[in-house]
């Protein structure tokens, strides 16, 4: 009976020494399994880093060129160019409308944001030019500062 036990006990010390293998060889693959995972995930992340930088870099080069060529009689991209300058007026005529609305002024030569009617910018003392019309309420300057 004694043997009977010695050989069992040694079949359960080689099931648990199996399995204890087992569970080590599992667990490495694992761990290069999940190294592997995090090191292409690294990588997307570094590709997709690296094309955001080359599209702000073709952006500034766009802005570079049109600033450079925007005045330019003959340009195979004119009709880009003007496409551009149109949207561009676009914008500054919302951007005005906008300050108006506001009650709203915006110094010819700073850029500074001040009270609708007033005579002289604060912040760099240009005359402040006429408004077209004024269409919103008389705001005083707290509003302005950013």
């Amino acid at each position: 009976m004694e043997r009977y036990y010695i050989r069992t006990e040694v079949v359960i010390m080689s099931f648990f020494d199996e399995m204890k293998e087992s569970l080590v060889s599992a667990g490495k693959d694992v761990s290069q399994k999940a190294k592997e995972v995090s090191g292409i995930a690294k990588l997307k992340l570094d590709v997709k880093s690296k094309e955001d930088y080359v599209e702000k870099q073709y952006a500034e080069l766009g802005r570079t060129y049109f600033d450079a060529h925007k005045d330019d009689e003959e340009n195979a991209e004119n009709e880009q160019f003007k496409v551009i300058k149109e949207a561009l007026a676009e914008i500054e005529r919302m951007k005005a409308e906008i300050l108006n609305l506001q009650g709203a002024a915006q110094c010819p030569n700073c850029g500074a944001r001040m009270p609708q009617g007033a005579t002289f910018c604060s912040s760099c003392g240009t005359k402040m030019e006429e408004p077209e019309h004024f269409t919103g309420d008389v705001v005083d300057n707290e509003k302005f500062d950013e």
